[in-house]
């Protein structure tokens, strides 16, 4: 993919999660089923990274389970970020951070000398819902270079793929690549528009993963995939989730 056309759809996202920020929050008020059952591959004396933490409902569940480790939440949207509790933000073991992980030095005041500044790297990396809003393969490839190197020794990431191939419904929600004077042949196989009509029309950028392009996608990033499976949404299926631990 062209550099300009990623630079244009992560800027589609961008204004997305600014202007919709505290629309998007207002559904995202509960933890999916999917990342409760993972859950339990979290101790709570874990050293945490979340990328993309939004409004940090996945923060308030490991603080009510009584979470005593290090959380780290980065996410590029101030609109998300100041829909944070802030009874989450004034606790010293929770620190949140507006950091843009499509940006070359997202990871600049995470790591230094071959450990990060939470020690000897992160125990559980999380990716919920972030790597499909990504474009290009290059990009991907770069950002999981850097959370490879972030992970620690017998660490995990963690991350979900939103799978709206799945639901009829999602699929009406599908735009023409012409809508914003992009053509289908500068994308990639998988890359879609859709549309968002909660307060007011907006549109984003989505990729659909396949279970052979993320298996490729861990193979060259480091990682070995341990468990797979699907969650979420009326049919059971719109989340696709897995765990990789570095080789």
């Amino acid at each position: 993919m062209e550099p300009e056309v990623v630079s244009r759809l992560l800027a589609l996202n961008h204004q997305f999660y600014q202007t919709q920020g505290r629309e998007f929050s207002s559904t995202r008020q509960r933890l999916q089923p999917g990342i409760l059952h993972l859950m339990e591959r979290i101790a709570t004396g874990n050293r945490i990274l979340d990328l993309g933490c939004g409004n940090a409902q996945l923060a308030l569940r490991l603080f009510q389970m009584g979470f005593n480790g290090e959380y780290v939440g980065l996410d590029a949207s101030s609109a998300m970020l100041a829909e944070i509790p802030q009874t989450l933000s004034d606790l010293p073991n929770f620190n949140f951070i507006q950091a843009d992980i499509s940006t070359p030095n997202w990871d600049e005041g995470l790591i230094s000398a071959g450990t990060t500044a939470f020690g000897a790297g992160f125990d559980r990396i999380l990716a919920f819902a972030v790597l499909h809003h990504l474009p290009g393969d290059d990009l991907r490839r770069q950002i999981l270079h850097k959370v490879r190197r972030l992970i620690s020794q017998n660490g995990y990431l963690i991350h979900s793929e939103w799978q709206f191939l799945n639901s009829p419904r999602l699929l009406k929600r599908i735009q023409s690549w012409g809508t914003i004077g992009i053509s289908e042949q500068q994308v990639d196989a998988g890359d879609y528009l859709l549309d968002w009509r909660r307060g007011g029309y907006s549109l984003r950028y989505v990729h659909s993963f396949t279970l052979p392009e993320l298996t490729c996608l861990a193979a060259e990033t480091g990682f070995i995939i341990l468990e797979t499976f699907l969650s979420d949404g009326e049919n059971s299926r719109l989340g696709l989730y897995q765990v990789w631990a570095p080789i």
